[in-house]
């Protein structure tokens, strides 16, 4: 009797980390019969991958891909029903232009040896290196579908991650060089208050709303995001109260607001104590107007716009798979 594969691996061929390492995945896959592995190319494919791989009944779910794979592949498990109430726990390999989610649940490095480390996982009782997370459902436009996602920014940070898909990524250059440049613009801008259509652009004013306390926070903003995880790429753990599962951290649009925020998330006091200029909240559920104003979950952009907000609120947990040793 042949044992059914202990690991389904989702990949996208098309994320930017994937060109490179595919060939070496498809070759890994071949020589071990414990893992089945499913290519899409689109995201439109993504709920046919999820059908098939639920035949499967596979012990772990493996994403393969850039954040925006990883949300595609979460909003499809969270509302197609395809594992009915057995969904199994996710894990996400290191690979794409940003990888929070992985950063979050300690994948890095080499793809191939995240699978080794998953294979050595699948094979034993899971239990012990699985976690809950919370996720972040996204409803605009009175959809009934959320989108799902972990990490969602807004107002000046979205703007910047947008230049550098837009600028900077087509220039070809490697990643760390790409994010390096585009925090260089965005300092020239900042510091030396230089205009040009070169920069990112300024943000523009941003409103979000805080069901559970009332609270409203509105004006321009050098930087706003919306979490469940637990790190940040400059910070270690978020702190807080607990009281949501969702933490917004909005910092205003001066100079020395982003530099006492970027001081406070380096020495890990970000969401423990207060800061000049920084606004943090926890809520189950926030809504989030604008005048145009761009949003990203997870590389999918939105826009929030006046009298058409975009309502964020804590969707049911999912198990993920903890790589780190």
């Amino acid at each position: 009797m042949i044992e059914r594969p202990r690991i389904a691996l989702l990949s996208n061929p098309r994320s930017t980390g994937n060109i490179a390492q595919l060939p070496r995945i498809r070759e890994f896959c071949a020589d071990h019969p414990d893992i089945f592995h499913y290519e899409v190319e689109h995201a439109h494919q993504i709920g046919e991958a999820m059908r098939t791989i639920a035949q499967v009944r596979p012990k772990v779910l493996a994403i393969n891909g850039g954040d925006g794979t990883v949300q595609a592949a979460l909003t499809e498990l969270y509302n197609g029903g395809h594992f009915g109430d057995e969904r199994p726990p996710v894990a996400v390999l290191p690979s794409g232009k940003t990888n929070l989610i992985a950063i979050d649940l300690g994948a890095r490095g080499d793809p191939i040896e995240s699978l080794e480390r998953l294979i050595e996982l699948a094979r034993g009782d899971l239990k012990s290196a699985t976690v809950a997370r919370e996720l972040i459902a996204l409803r605009s436009g009175g959809s009934d579908r959320p989108v799902i996602g972990m990490f969602l920014g807004g107002a000046g940070l979205a703007d910047t991650m947008l230049y550098c898909r837009e600028k900077i990524y087509p220039l070809g250059l490697p990643n760390g060089l790409a994010h390096a440049l585009t925090g260089a613009a965005l300092l020239a801008k900042m510091l030396l208050k230089l205009k040009s259509g070169m920069l990112p652009p300024d943000p523009t004013p941003l409103a979000m709303s805080m069901s559970e306390n009332g609270s409203r926070i509105s004006g321009r903003f050098s930087l706003m995001a919306v979490t469940t995880l637990e790190k940040l790429l400059l910070s270690g753990e978020l702190g807080g109260e607990r009281r949501g599962a969702l933490k917004l951290i909005a910092v205003e649009e001066k100079t020395s607001s982003v530099l006492r925020a970027l001081f406070a998330a380096l020495v890990g006091k970000l969401g423990n104590s207060a800061v000049r200029g920084v606004h943090f909240e926890e809520a189950d559920e926030i809504t989030i107007e604008g005048e145009s104003s761009k949003l990203i979950l997870d590389g999918e952009t939105f826009s929030a716009e006046r009298g058409s907000p975009i309502n964020l609120r804590s969707a049911t947990p999912l198990s993920f798979v903890k790589l780190a040793a």
